[in-house]
């Protein structure tokens, strides 16, 4: 087994090869003047296993073109097996025709992924209509989560814990680590008027003024729902709010805006950001061995 950093996956792929004491080799990927992509492997794969780690944020489409790249250029030179290990995987949301003339993403990239390689493992994928990963990848496919670290993060540094789920997408994630942790949970019912107009309220009475309130969900992206909750929160009386989610996504300048409400924020480093405090090197690991 060669574990293989992709340019979005070098800080996840350095800390696996590290643990599982497997060879670890950069992909080196370069752009030509006119932004078409170039890559190369820098060593020898030949009748061997090569693991791809890659994490799908900021160009994204550029994540998707190299991952291809690469996962067909080792079929080519050799590699007796491919795996992608998307610690973010995207396109995911887009898993029906809403509107006529729409494409269906995820039929799209599927498609792609199981034409080029052999298994994917993807860390809490945002799924929808579509529970699990065999109805949507033909090959070999496995969905771990990061949700035991989260709750391990809550009980050594949180006292006091309630958790919130923002809204009912949300429900699985605060339900399941509530019942871990101990604590009571309830979740925010949702109005979305616009992607930036969202107005919540809690779905049950529950006590929070002497709480330490505790918001999980799987991704964070331009928080608006957050923010949202955060406010109605405060005038029941919150005092100290912190926000998890797996993925940090974190755009339109989500992080600034959430501490600026009087949340702290904390994810994993699934995708880099200044909030990611939860290490996923030993999750992925352990998904290989």
């Amino acid at each position: 087994m060669i574990i293989i950093g992709c340019s979005h996956g070098i800080h996840l792929a350095k800390n696996v090869a590290r643990i599982l004491h497997k060879p670890y080799h950069k992909l080196k990927v370069t752009h030509f003047p006119d932004s078409e992509i170039k890559l190369r492997f820098l060593t020898d794969i030949k009748g061997t296993h090569v693991v791809l780690v890659q994490s799908f944020y900021g160009n994204v489409n550029d994540c998707v073109v190299e991952t291809l790249f690469a996962a067909e250029t080792a079929k080519d030179l050799g590699a007796k097996k491919v795996t992608l290990v998307a610690a973010y995987f995207p396109y995911l949301r887009q898993d029906a025709r809403f509107k006529s003339g729409e494409c269906v993403s995820l039929r799209t990239i599927a498609k792609n992924i199981d034409e080029d390689l052999d298994k994917i493992i993807i860390i809490d994928p945002h799924l929808h209509r579509e529970k699990t990963l065999k109805h949507i990848f033909k090959i070999a496919s496995k969905k771990i989560s990061a949700n035991q670290l989260i709750v391990d993060y809550i009980k050594q540094n949180i006292k006091n814990p309630v958790v919130i789920g923002p809204d009912w997408e949300s429900y699985k994630w605060a339900q399941k680590c509530a019942e871990r942790i101990g604590c009571d949970f309830a979740i925010m019912e949702k109005t979305r008027y616009s992607a930036r107009d969202v107005k919540v309220q809690l779905h049950k009475k529950i006590d929070i003024a002497s709480k330490n309130l505790v918001m999980i969900d799987d991704m964070i992206s331009t928080g608006h729902t957050l923010l949202e909750a955060i406010k109605a929160m405060k005038k029941l009386g919150a005092k100290k709010v912190t926000c998890f989610a797996v993925h940090g996504i974190l755009v339109e300048n989500a992080l600034q805006k959430l501490r600026k409400a009087g949340a702290t924020v904390i994810t994993t480093n699934t995708i880099p950001n200044e909030a990611a405090k939860i290490d996923v090197g030993r999750l992925i690991s352990e998904a290989l061995q």
